[in-house]
This record gives structure tokens, sequence and C-alpha cells, in this order.
């Protein structure tokens, strides 16, 4: 059963926090948390998302605010650092707000740029790791197949642990990964996943190596877990510039899946000015705990959204909470 529209806006409360830079192509981020029995919640798709797209994230706020989790196998989990398309200026003052981190995921292909900028940036996060620590990218599916063979070829000689999403489509994710297959380097599907019709495609298609797996596009923990273990591939668990409260949620599926052979991406507050908590679920050695997270009275004021914001998203709550009733 799904809860109410008065029961869910009888919480609900929209905030509006600043970035410590611009990620994504925006400056701040508007998110939308309730109260549910089980406990504070996140519905936070991208302002552009479309209903369709947007009622899985509410389906996830809905499972984790009104379900209690599934068994865990884990308390803790390991985390990487996330680098936005800086210079190589940048890159020491940004990583050094994920303490602990082994594993630095690289934004690359930004509009704009060029490849030789992706290569400085790199460059540098090796420095700043040393030769253990990790390196992967993620393209946002900004390549096409000839530009990312070229691109993963200057990038290479930084020593990466896998490219994320390099090409737009299943198709060419298969091509690529055939091309760079003799690299022994893999790749990773995020946007062929969540953003796909059928999430598992891309895994029966054999054009990747491992899923970057976020539970509000996947319509939530319960619906994300079902997707691991048909796929029966290594998997990411990653998030989607969440507070917080979204991070827990994410935190919770992470802790769910038995066998987590790589880092998470549940480090991004870091990229957030600010919280709706004090207590943030920030790395700490490297780690994020798994637990519920409580927004503080205060800061739910402070970055309050504007009325004609709130107007926007209760409209809009309303309109995929209908979605999912239908």
């Amino acid at each position: 059963m799904l809860p109410s529209l008065p029961d869910m806006l009888s919480s609900a409360r929209v905030v509006t926090l600043p970035l410590r830079q611009r990620f994504r192509g925006i400056d701040c981020r508007e998110v939308m948390l309730f109260e549910g029995p089980a406990g504070w919640t996140e519905f936070s798709p991208f302002l552009e998302y479309g209903d369709d797209e947007a009622s899985a994230w509410l389906a996830a706020a809905i499972d984790f605010g009104w379900q209690q989790a599934p068994a865990l196998f884990r308390s803790q989990i390991r985390v990487n650092a996330t680098l936005p398309a800086v210079a190589p200026a940048a890159v020491r003052e940004i990583l050094d707000r994920f303490p602990g981190c082994r594993t630095v995921k690289v934004k690359v292909a930004e509009p704009g740029q060029q490849l030789a900028d992706d290569v400085a940036r790199v460059v540098a996060v090796r420095e700043y790791l040393g030769p253990e620590g990790r390196i992967r990218l993620d393209a946002n599916g900004g390549w096409n197949v000839d530009e990312a063979e070229h691109a993963i070829h200057a990038l290479a000689p930084s020593d990466l642990e896998y490219v994320e999403q390099p090409c737009a489509t299943v198709d060419e994710l298969a091509d690529i990964r055939k091309r760079v297959k003799y690299m022994g380097l893999p790749i990773a599907a995020d946007e062929s996943v969540r953003k796909a019709e059928d999430p598992l495609e891309v895994a029966t298609a054999g054009a990747a190596d491992l899923l970057v797996i976020k539970a509000q596009p996947l319509g939530g923990i319960r619906a994300a877990l079902r997707i691991v273990d048909a796929a029966r591939l290594p998997v990411v668990v990653s998030s989607a510039l969440e507070t917080s409260v979204g991070i827990s949620m994410g935190a919770h599926l992470a802790a769910a899946i038995p066998e987590l052979a790589y880092d998470c991406g549940l480090a991004t507050v870091s990229l957030l000015a600010s919280d709706v908590t004090a207590d943030s679920l920030v790395a700490e050695q490297g780690l994020v705990s798994v637990r519920r997270v409580t927004p503080d009275a205060d800061l739910l004021d402070r970055y309050a959204a504007e009325t004609d914001r709130v107007e926007w998203w209760n409209a809009r709550l309303e309109r995929c909470l209908a979605l999912l009733e239908s």
C-alpha cells in the first residue's frame, strides 16, 4: 500500500543546498525530504527529469521511509572520492575532503573541455594518490566509440581501475568493451542501467564487466537488489548527489549486497557546501557508516526552498504518486 499524499505532505520539507563547486552543470541541489514510519527518506530526482523517470525515485523514497531495510551484511561501506571536471590545481583541495579514500572517481568528457584536460586531471590524481591508489573514470556517455578508444589509450598510463559509461548506448558499450579487452580494463555501466527500460539489457548483451547501481533511480533497495541478483555481475553502489538522508538509503543498499568487490560512490555529501544534518554521512578513514539519518530542524529551516519551489515539488510529488498508484 502506498502512503497517501496528505500523509507525505504532512512532514515534507524542500531544501536548496549549495555545492562547493559546479557539478553536473548545477550550483545547488534541490531535494524533498519526508518522514515515514521507518524514518526520514529522500525524493530527489534532478529537476530536468520527467515524471515517468522521477516516479521511480519516489518509489525508492517510499520503500525506504515506509519499509524496514532488508538483512544487512556490513555496518560500514568503503567508499571512493569523487572529483568533478576541475583544473589540476584544484585536485588536492577537493580530494582532501575525502579522508582515507583509496579510490577516486574522476569525471571526464566534460562538455567544453578537451581530452588534454582529462589527461592533466587524471595525472594530478595519480600524483596525489601515489602508485597504490585506484583511479576510475566516469564519462557519463560523453564519447562515441572511436573517441572512447582514443581517450582510454591516452588515459591508461595513469593505471585505471575501470571506465564508467564511456559511451551512451548498450551497443556502443559492447563495441568499446571488445576494443579494449586486450588491455584488461573493465567497462562499467551506469546510465545504461538506471535510465534503461530494461536495466538488465546491458548485462545480457555482454556490454559491461560491472554495473553501477543507484537506489533512487532503480525504484528502491529491494528493486535494486533484484537487479543485482539477476545480473550476476559485480556492482558498485553509487549516489546521485544526495543529502545524508539519501546517502543513508544507498548505504543500506550496499550493506544488503553479499559481495562488494569495489569501493562505493557514497561519499558525495562532501561535494555539498551544506547538509541537512550536522552529523553528515561523510567518509571517515575511507568508510561511510550504515545508519539512519534524522535532519536537524534548524538546517531544514536555514536551507528551506522558496515558496514557489516548494509548490513545484509538491505538484511533482502529487503527479508521481498518481503514476505509482496507476
